[in-house]
């Protein structure tokens, strides 16, 4: 847990902290399926361990699939 009580979740080289909704401030563009994450979903934010400047917004259903689509996002969030 961080000093505000978040939770972060480790995945395979990644951070990965869920968002609730209520805590969301505006928007943001999902890498996974480049929908907007509109204003009050809860989603996650992930970027690679020691690289906090490379962070994106990603629906939970999206960050959970990524798998099925690796050419949709790569390390620094570029879709390939």
């Amino acid at each position: 847990m961080d000093g505000a009580g978040n939770a972060d979740e480790a995945d395979e080289g990644w951070v990965v902290r869920p968002v609730t909704g209520a805590a969301t401030t505006k928007a943001y563009r999902c890498p996974g399926c480049d929908h907007l994450i509109e204003l009050g979903t809860p989603h996650r934010v992930v970027w690679p361990v020691g690289a906090l400047d490379d962070r994106r917004h990603w629906h939970t259903p999206c960050w959970a699939r990524r798998h099925a689509r690796p050419d949709r996002f790569r390390r620094g969030g570029r879709r390939g």
